[in-house]
């Protein structure tokens, strides 16, 4: 949307890290969250917004391949309800803790991609025998390459990592899985409701930018 809306505002360096990257204005008018848009703006509903938003081709691609191989598996095993809720509520979770730890702008899907790895992580130990301890150990293995990574790579969320994780071992736990409990009406109305705040939220948030980009051209 940001190619879109404003082009010329996008970072074309050689540096893969930053190919295609949409300027921070852009990205606080898309949504962007963390202290600046909450504290001096009041844009509490950021918290869900930023989940989708990315800084770079490269960015988009890594959680978007980390997502292909984690989502299949919390789909299979906890449903799409449960899934859609942990996906979001472990997004909004994360994001606000790295608020809490003055994290001051941030974005992108790693904060709920972290969020399906805590349920995994739970499913693991909660499930037991050799299959959960495979998968327990696969996702201990996730977690340990996000730690060296965001200490290794400057400018990563960790406050929204940690708080990703930690929240879906708990969602996991609240809302089971299906070896446990089948997906039923409460979770429906729980993804139904997470699923309409997103639709609300991401709507508001691309007619916020349109609007702002037509009566500030060039933001």
């Amino acid at each position: 949307l940001s190619i879109v809306l404003n082009p010329s505002s996008l970072g074309v360096s050689v540096n893969p890290l930053t190919f295609l990257s949409p300027s921070d204005k852009s990205l606080f008018l898309l949504g962007a969250t963390g202290t600046i848009p909450i504290n001096l703006y009041g844009l509490w509903w950021t918290l869900v917004t930023a989940s989708f938003l990315h800084g770079s081709i490269l960015h988009i691609f890594f959680n978007m391949a980390a997502l292909g191989q984690l989502g299949l598996f919390v789909l299979r095993e906890f449903g799409f309800n449960r899934f859609f809720v942990i996906y979001t509520l472990t997004g909004i979770a994360g994001f606000f803790i790295s608020y809490i730890a003055g994290v001051p702008f941030t974005i992108g899907a790693s904060a709920s991609i972290c969020g399906l790895i805590g349920a995994i992580l739970y499913y693991g130990k909660s499930r037991g025998g050799f299959y959960g301890e495979v998968i327990y150990k696969q996702a201990m293995g996730w977690i340990i390459g996000i730690v060296i990574f965001g200490l290794l790579v400057p400018g990563i969320n960790n406050w929204a990592h940690g708080g990703g994780v930690i929240s879906g071992i708990l969602m996991a736990h609240v809302l089971g899985y299906h070896e446990k409990e089948r997906e039923n009406l409460l979770h429906r109305v729980l993804a139904a409701g997470c699923i309409v705040i997103t639709a609300v939220f991401l709507l508001w948030a691309v007619l916020r930018a349109v609007y702002y980009s037509l009566k500030v051209p060039g933001f």
